[in-house]
């Protein structure tokens, strides 16, 4: 099978060369990054200067463990981001086929690719990979829309389902056989950081952990993350910000002719019939958008910073 194209958002040095600009200029809506980031605040010196340390480690761990409601039985490893997990994943078995309902976000199918495993949307596989909730439609799955009985690997990538944390299936995740990807970069809006978890079968999770070797997170990683991740007052203030926000958009884009059918509260999917026409019109604007090469009519805008909506409202004006 042909290996399947990576396909992001960002992407805003090909925007700047078409449409001129510099990068402090645009407000990227491309991604689904929250815009409000979590205050980093000052770190210890040594978070920079030693290698990362086991107790750092641990302290990040508990810290996942706890903030997830992890079941004891799982494991619970952490990475330099989601995406280098996605990458190690299709290694932990010899290459077969997998199931990726989509569309969806498109790392997975290429990872598995890369890898020589055949990769469908549907149909009998020894791998299945699900992303919940779905990037870009906002599709929810439940334990009774998972298949009863799993392969030999199920993956479920959960990197914006902090946004909605009642409809995780973390407590699934001491089953056999089975994955739950976390994201720290898009809820709380750190993405440069690089930090990601696998949540689990202890038995893959070992193997993970070899296959991203030793000093995956790097010292500010651990100690921002710890930290974060403790902070329960700033992860509900957010998402009553984050509900606030999206309706506010989708409210704009409707007013403007768009219509929202999906997406959660970190990025709307609007139909609006010309996406490409609508990239071009809100590029004039220095705003900047996600198509998507296999839907035209689909658009999908991330949330604005504070300090860029009216620049939004008057692009939709």
């Amino acid at each position: 099978m042909t290996k399947k194209k990576r396909d992001h958002g960002g992407g805003l040095d090909a925007a700047i060369l078409e449409h001129g600009g510099g990068r402090i200029d645009w407000c990227d809506l491309s991604t689904g990054i929250n815009p409000h980031a979590y205050p980093v605040g000052k770190l210890p010196d040594d978070a920079w200067t030693a290698l990362p340390d086991r107790a750092a480690q641990t302290r990040l761990i508990a810290a996942a463990r706890s903030f997830w409601n992890v079941p004891e039985r799982a494991g619970i490893i952490a990475a330099s981001g989601a995406s280098a997990l996605i990458a190690q994943i299709p290694g932990l078995l010899p290459a077969s086929t997998v199931s990726i309902p989509g569309p969806t976000y498109n790392e997975h199918a290429a990872a598995f690719s890369a890898a020589g495993w055949e990769v469908h949307e549907e149909g009998p596989a020894t791998a299945q990979v699900v992303v919940h909730p779905n990037n870009p439609d906002g599709r929810i799955w439940s334990a009774q829309t998972l298949p009863v009985r799993l392969p030999e690997l199920t993956v479920i990538d959960e990197s914006f389902c902090d946004v909605v944390p009642e409809e995780s299936l973390i407590a699934q995740a001491g089953e056999p056989r089975l994955l739950i990807l976390k994201s720290f970069g898009k809820f709380w809006g750190l993405a440069g950081l690089r930090l990601g978890f696998a949540i689990g079968d202890p038995a893959l999770l070992d193997r993970l952990v070899e296959a991203v070797g030793p000093w995956a997170v790097s010292g500010p990683a651990q100690h921002i993350g710890a930290t974060a991740l403790g902070d329960d007052a700033w992860a509900d203030q957010t998402r009553i910000r984050l509900c606030k926000d999206s309706a506010r958009l989708d409210a704009l884009m409707q007013k403007a002719g768009a219509k929202p059918i999906g997406g959660t509260t970190l990025f709307r999917l609007y139909d609006v019939g010309d996406a490409m026409h609508w990239q071009r019109r809100l590029a004039q604007h220095r705003i900047w958008s996600r198509c998507f090469p296999y839907n035209t009519s689909w658009l999908r805008l991330g949330l604005p910073h504070a300090r860029h909506w009216p620049r939004v409202e008057a692009a939709l004006a």
